[in-house]
């Protein structure tokens, strides 16, 4: 089957070559370059549930002021995550995930210079553009590296270094925030380090060769695939070999923007697009409506600041396990069955957590909503960008991300009303069912394990 989207050229033997290769020192490489930025950004997500905690009581802001300190993070978010997708397949996956690094990583270090919510909502917005941007980019960067056999796993494996952020950010929640009136401007001025981090990235890293042969530069893509092989010690002749009769299938391409988001619906891939977009928008609003939230919410119930800080600390750390179990499973039951079991399990511990009225059945049903959403949000990151070929996989990644940051933006706007109008009862209920939700629309989307990147 052709399409307006697919690549104008397709060389069997560089996906050949990348997917013959086992794990190498060079895959290590790319897979914690770009998980060190992916914990960078989740600490400084995460970061933000902990200073609204704080802030709400120092500057004496009403729930509202301080949902849309939330919501306008995600807003920026919305808008890098579709400009990410495109630039991304324009200029490069690597460029353009150290310039993402760069933008948020210096906004939220002057975040610490604020003095009143104006400035910080303006801050927050630029935060969000490189966040949004990143997340999309980098699941694309790793996954065009990673062997077919394995790739689902290193993608789960990419989303773990969330939980290592996210962690990152409870403990600066936990022993910095409280210790001082400028604690949360301590916790922003650690929340810079993504600005330097990028250099490493723009000079430490190699560009995608999928995205390289794509745009036509086969010297230098076969130079970095030949540089996986040497760390993998593929002999010269076994090289040889895999380099030898190369099948070029030539295909028109979307070239410019507008025709790359016109082939997201075009017969081939609107089915997926429409089952990706609701996906995203649905755990989107669950996953943000509740963890931003979930510090303030303790602290409503009656739980002191610190308190609520360890609580959530807790409830954090059950996102490793959770992201252990969907890297196992999505190579043994596929992408769309690990990812519907996990968002159902989310579905249930989101009712329970909402219900619970003890404190050890806050930390165990908070637990189980960690373990299940974070293994979700692996599969889902695993099987995004596996949903398109390489001329659109940045924009499609991109897009979709976008949607579901609608749904960020959305969320904890509605959180002080739906407490508001039945508590956290009501408000988990809601949770549940978006879960449930997306549960049911993954089952939409195409299976990919085991197949390389560009088969259709």
């Amino acid at each position: 089957m052709t399409d307006a989207a697919t690549p104008a050229t397709t060389t069997a033997t560089t996906s050949e070559r990348l997917d013959r290769l086992p794990f190498t020192r060079q895959h290590l490489r790319v897979l914690t370059g770009s998980g060190i930025g992916w914990a960078l950004d989740a600490m400084d997500v995460g970061l933000i549930s902990f200073v609204i905690a704080a802030l709400a009581a120092q500057w004496s802001l009403a729930p509202a002021e301080t949902a849309w300190i939330a919501s306008i993070g995600f807003i920026g978010m919305a808008v890098g995550a579709s400009l990410g997708g495109l630039l991304a397949d324009r200029f490069g996956r690597r460029q353009i995930f150290a310039v993402t690094l760069v933008v948020y990583g210096i906004a939220t270090g002057a975040s610490a210079l604020v003095g009143g919510l104006a400035l910080l909502l303006v801050l927050r917005f630029f935060v969000g553009l490189g966040l949004g941007a990143e997340l999309p980019v980098a699941s694309t960067y790793v996954s065009e590296f990673a062997p077919a056999r394995m790739r689902g796993r290193l993608i789960v494996i990419l989303e773990a270094f969330w939980a290592v952020g996210w962690t990152a950010a409870a403990l600066i929640g936990f022993f910095v925030i409280p210790g001082s009136d400028a604690g949360w401007r301590w916790a922003f001025a650690l929340g810079a380090i993504p600005a330097v981090y990028a250099l490493i990235v723009r000079w430490g890293l190699p560009e995608s060769p999928r995205w390289l042969e794509q745009r036509g530069r086969h010297d230098e893509a076969d130079a970095i695939i030949r540089s996986f092989e040497e760390s993998a010690s593929v002999t010269t002749h076994a090289r040889r070999r895999l380099t030898t009769g190369a099948i070029e299938i030539v295909r028109p391409t979307a070239a410019t923007a507008r025709e790359r988001l016109a082939a997201l619906w075009s017969r081939e891939f609107r089915r997926r697009t429409l089952s990706l977009w609701v996906v995203w928008f649905c755990v989107n609003f669950s996953y943000y409506g509740a963890f931003i939230w979930i510090p303030s919410i303790l602290v409503a119930q009656g739980y002191d600041l610190v308190r609520s800080f360890g609580f959530t600390l807790i409830i954090t750390l059950a996102q490793l396990p959770g992201y252990a179990v969907a890297a196992w499973l999505i190579e043994v039951w596929g992408r769309r069955l690990t990812l519907s079991v996990f968002l159902a399990g989310s579905a249930v511990a989101a009712v329970f957590f909402g219900t619970a009225s003890s404190e050890a059945a806050v930390l165990i049903a908070g637990m189980a909503l960690s373990f299940f959403n974070l293994g979700a949000w692996g599969a889902l990151y695993a099987v995004t960008p596996e949903t398109y070929p390489t001329s659109l996989r940045g924009t499609g990644s991109g897009w979709a991300a976008g949607v579901g940051r609608i749904a960020s933006i959305v969320a904890p706007l509605s959180v002080p009303l739906l407490l508001a109008a039945g508590g956290a009862p009501v408000l988990f209920v809601v949770f549940a069912v978006f879960f449930a939700l997306a549960a049911a629309a993954a089952w939409g989307l195409a299976d990919r394990r085991g197949a390389a990147l560009d088969d259709r």
